[in-house]
């Protein structure tokens, strides 16, 4: 067995429980340094296993309670790259977090520290768990130690309002994945995803499995903010801390998205594989309208977090969009796009807690030429921003491009078109935020715009110049991704890896140990002549959005008069929609799930 599985939840776990008992007992100028050395020793722990999960799908049964004869009774981790992977990125961006929070949370610090320890336990449990019921228990746990953080500010009403929107719509998404959960072990007998999906394999679906699928993967989505069940993600960044929302927009999100494809290939993709067109179409479609509705929203914002959080949305989308297509490729795209955009979202919200740090404000307008002070930071912000566009060999460059080339390849191009434009809006709503902190660019004023109640600031006592080391960093990570040698054809065995799950099930249940060759060799992805056009494409609507953001009072009248005319109906409606009533996100949510489960009711179990 691969002890070394369990120390990226337990490692964290004895960590938050020794700072929370040591805390009184530490000096002030050493109590911030137990968490981030914790932190740290997990991230390399997830990066070890990663390494080893490349050889061969590492697997750990706790207690010794290994399968016998193919019936698994107890709990389990397996680690197969893409899962090692996102244990890996979540590590890394929690201890980055850390660092960047050195003195940024005064108030009851102790807490702060051990929710987080908290948190990257239960992601890093989720990311690696074998087992469906303990996937929803790492999902709890994550939630509680999110909302905690979410409310952290919990005496102001708008972190408040924010956190209970987090915590009622994400706890409805924990309940369906529950029930779904508590069908599938009624009718296989089993809570393991390797053997449910061996059970489920030698049947054709009926109507308790398309409705435990629905109930699952609704779950999933839920935490992935999928339109129609995205309401609650803008909400919960606009009021956690900034180094919060790096890994709200960073990896919790992606997880639900690692959940969806988990479930899929590891327990349905048996009885459902037939019928995978029906299963390929509706979730495209809910990824494009995703990543298109968020574009559109991220450009409506001034608050910069909630902005940021739009994209994420957006990004999400697209990620849905390449776990929806169902092949290998676009998989190993999509996890290459988590890895890039992880980390250039993430320094993104660490600028974003630079300027709540020194000018006590995140709002776009408000802060209008108030970047000038800080140029590095502007730099750092406008690299970020570009290096989502997918612009050639930049940033997210290789994931889009992975995303388009399966799906020519499945004859789904027309794709590319859609998740074209959301990028270049998305990533032009964030350049005309950028361009007006830091340049002074644009008009003051823009009734367009949302506005915001302000936030409050950090202390003082951070380390200006550790925020922006840190920041930079991050950025540097994530604009060279798409040039790492080999990484193309590494992400795209690791995809194939994944969706195997006859050779899923072999490891898992019966100890036979398949072993994978070398390292791929160091060759940069050959992009194709339409990617790169894509890319372009992306780069151009992104600079024509931002332009547009701050100078489109230079259009002639007649012009905008018109345009005003077309558009305003829809924007008031998008605008409408998104209220902050918890109330109506449930009511979206459970619209959502019974169109979804209608659909799959009559096109998978016909």
């Amino acid at each position: 067995m691969s002890t070394i599985l369990a120390f990226p939840v337990a490692v964290p776990l004895a960590g938050a429980a020794f700072v929370a008992f040591t805390d009184d007992w530490t000096p002030k100028a050493l109590k911030e340094i137990p968490a981030m050395l914790i932190a740290a020793a997990t991230a390399v722990f997830s990066i070890i296993i990663l390494v080893r999960s490349e050889r061969m799908t590492l697997v750990h049964w706790f207690g010794g309670w290994q399968p016998r004869h193919g019936l698994a009774i107890g709990v389990g981790f397996v680690a197969d790259p893409i899962g090692a992977g996102m244990a890996a990125l979540v590590g890394v961006l929690v201890t980055a977090s850390l660092i960047f929070s050195w003195r940024y949370m005064t108030d009851a610090p102790r807490l702060y520290r051990v929710l987080m320890l908290v948190f990257l336990a239960g992601m890093s449990g989720f990311a690696l768990s074998g087992d469906l019921f303990n996937m929803f228990v790492w999902f709890e746990l994550m939630g509680v130690a999110a909302y905690a953080l979410a409310g952290y500010m919990v005496e102001q009403l708008g972190p408040l309002q924010g956190a209970l929107n987090f915590a009622i719509t994400n706890t409805i998404g924990a309940y369906f994945v529950l029930f779904g959960t508590g069908l599938l072990y009624g009718h296989t007998g089993s809570l393991n995803l390797a053997q449910i999906g061996r059970t489920l394999g030698h049947h054709k679906p009926n109507g308790l499995v398309v409705v435990a699928f629905t109930l699952v993967i609704v779950g999933f989505l839920i935490k992935s903010a999928i339109v129609p069940f995205h309401l609650w993600l803008a909400d919960a960044h606009a009021v956690a801390p900034a180094p919060v929302c790096v890994l709200f927009s960073g990896v919790m999100v992606e997880l639900g998205l690692l959940g969806v494809a988990r479930v899929y290939w590891t327990a349905f993709e048996g009885p459902l594989g037939p019928d995978a067109g029906d299963v390929r179409m509706l979730l495209v479609w809910m990824g494009v309208v995703t990543a298109l509705l968020g574009a559109v929203m991220c450009f409506l914002q001034r608050h910069l977090k909630r902005l940021l959080a739009y994209s994420t949305i957006s990004h999400a989308g697209v990620m849905l969009a390449g776990i929806g297509l169902l092949d290998g490729k676009s998989l190993g795209g999509t996890a290459n796009l988590v890895l890039s955009h992880g980390f250039l979202k993430g320094a993104l919200f660490f600028a974003a807690g630079v300027l709540l740090r020194q000018f006590r404000d995140v709002d776009e307008l408000r802060l209008h030429g108030s970047g000038r002070a800080l140029p590095v930071l502007g730099v750092l912000f406008g690299i970020a921003a570009i290096g989502l566009i997918g612009l050639p060999y930049v940033g997210s460059f290789l994931g889009h491009s992975m995303i388009d080339d399966g799906a020519a390849e499945h004859g789904h191009g027309w794709i590319a078109v859609p998740l074209m434009i959301a990028a270049g809006v998305s990533s032009g709503a964030i350049l005309r935020a950028g361009a007006r902190i830091f340049l002074g660019w644009g008009p003051r004023e823009d009734p367009l715009l949302t506005p915001e109640p302000p936030e409050k600031p950090p202390e003082v006592e951070s380390s200006l110049p550790a925020m922006v080391g840190i920041t930079a960093v991050v950025v540097a990570i994530g604009v060279a991704f798409s040039v790492i040698p080999g990484i193309e054809d590494r992400s795209e065995h690791a995809a194939d890896r994944f969706r195997d799950r006859h050779t899923y099930v072999q490891r898992t249940l019966f100890a036979k140990v398949q072993r994978y060759g070398p390292s791929a060799p160091a060759l940069v992805h050959a992009a194709k002549p339409s990617s790169i056009a894509y890319g372009l494409g992306a780069g151009a609507i992104a600079l024509v959005t931002a332009a547009f953001g701050l100078f489109r009072r230079r259009i002639p009248g007649a012009a905008r008069t018109v345009g005003a005319r077309w558009l305003e109906p829809a924007v008031s409606g998008l605008k409408a929609v998104h209220t902050g009533v918890v109330g109506d996100y449930v009511m979206w949510i459970t619209v959502g799930t019974a169109v979804i489960g209608g659909i799959w009711a009559l096109t998978l179990a016909s």
